[in-house]
C-alpha cells in the first residue's frame, strides 16, 4: 500500500466531523381530511431513536373547510403519538406554527422503538376543536455510524493503491 494510500485511510478514520447524510423527505400520513371547521394534512419523518431524542418529526397543515378564508392566528394544534402494540401512555406535544405561519405547525415527539404508532391531533382554535387520528410505522434512521463508511471504502482504496502500484511498476519495466 502507497504512502499516500495509508494518508487517506488514517485521515478518514481520524476525520472528527460526522458525515451526514439524507435520509428522504416528510410524507402524508393525512392528506386534505376534513375534521370540524378545518381541512387537516399531516405529514411526518417518523424516525425512533433511542437517546431519547425527539427524532419523530410531525408538521400539521391546517385550512378552513369551504372557504378562502385564513385560518385564526389563535388555532392551535397538540400531537399525541402512542404505540399501538404497547400499553404506554401517550407522549404529546404542542405544535408551533413555522416561521409564523399558523397554517403549517410542527412537533417533535420522541418514538423510543421501531413498530406502529398511533398519531392523534387535537386543533383547537376560533373556528372551533377538531381532531385527526392516523397510524406511521417508526424505523431508526438507517445511516451506518460514519466510522463504517471507513471500513467499507477500505477495500477500494487497497485496491486502487494496488492497481496503481502495478501501472507504475510496467511503466518503470516497460521505459527501459
Amino acid at each position: 500500500m502507497t504512502r499516500p494510500a495509508i494518508a487517506l485511510v488514517v485521515l478518514l478514520a481520524a476525520c472528527p466531523t460526522p458525515l451526514r447524510a439524507h435520509d428522504g423527505p416528510p410524507f402524508p400520513i393525512v392528506s386534505d381530511q376534513r375534521a370540524g371547521a378545518y381541512v387537516v394534512s399531516i405529514w411526518t419523518d417518523p424516525d425512533a431513536t433511542d437517546d431519547g431524542s425527539a427524532g419523530g418529526q410531525f408538521w400539521v397543515q391546517l385550512q378552513l373547510a369551504g372557504t378562502d378564508a385564513m385560518v385564526p392566528a389563535a388555532t392551535r394544534a397538540t400531537l399525541g403519538v402512542r404505540p399501538v402494540v404497547r400499553t404506554t401512555p401517550m407522549v404529546s406535544a404542542a405544535a408551533e406554527p413555522v416561521r409564523g405561519d399558523v397554517t403549517n405547525q410542527f412537533a417533535a415527539v420522541v418514538l423510543n422503538h421501531e413498530g406502529r404508532f398511533a398519531v392523534e391531533v387535537s386543533i383547537d382554535g376560533p373556528a372551533g376543536p377538531a381532531s385527526v387520528s392516523a397510524q406511521v410505522d417508526a424505523t431508526y434512521d438507517l445511516r451506518p455510524p460514519p466510522f463504517l463508511l471507513v471500513v467499507y471504502a477500505l477495500p477500494f482504496v487497497l485496491a486502487g493503491a494496488l492497481w496503481m502500484r502495478l501501472l507504475i511498476k510496467r511503466r518503470t519495466v516497460g521505459g527501459r
